[in-house]
């Protein structure tokens, strides 16, 4: 028996070192909690004389403000609403004068492309009326020139064309 009381006379002791050991961590944890607790106390005194005013201030300002910023919401609601139906009516306006617009720049159009048909049944007629009877009579009056000229003395009047020279040619 003298085995089994020297394992329990060590078991006991193991047993009496592992909560001795468990006794000291667990006063370590306590003082380490009771300094931090200390120090968060510290901190929230501080924070509550400091910060609080300041907390309280920014609460009075919020109240304070709230119904001019109500306001402010309401006018530029209504802001928003007149702007908006500004824009409406300046975007008709536009609207308008391009359909306007486009409807002259049709009609110009129609006018030039009227125009230049006249003037070209113009050029067309005056071509017809006046140059072929201007022809007509060149030829006459070369004919009877050479009639004429036959006749008097036998000589051809012959059409002088002058010369134009090279140089008057170059462009």
């Amino acid at each position: 028996m003298e085995t089994r009381d020297l394992i329990l006379t060590i078991f006991v002791a193991v047993t009496a070192v592992a909560v001795v050991i468990q006794m000291a961590i667990l006063l370590a944890l306590y003082l380490s909690v009771k300094k931090t607790s200390e120090r968060v106390n510290g901190l929230a005194d501080r924070l509550e004389k400091q910060a609080m005013p300041m907390i309280e201030s920014a609460r009075t300002l919020v109240v304070d403000s709230r119904p001019k910023i109500e306001d402010m919401i309401q006018s530029l609601s209504s802001s928003t609403q007149i702007v908006k139906s500004q824009i409406e009516r300046l975007d008709v306006t536009i609207t308008d004068v391009v359909d306007r617009t486009r409807l002259q720049v049709i009609r110009a159009d129609e006018l030039v492309t009227r125009t230049m048909d006249r003037v070209e049944e113009t050029t067309d007629m005056v071509h017809h009326t006046v140059m072929s009877p201007v022809r007509q009579l060149s030829a006459v009056m070369t004919g009877v020139m050479a009639g004429i000229g036959n006749y008097v003395g036998g000589r051809k009047v012959e059409r002088t064309r002058r010369a134009v020279p090279n140089d008057e040619m170059f462009i």
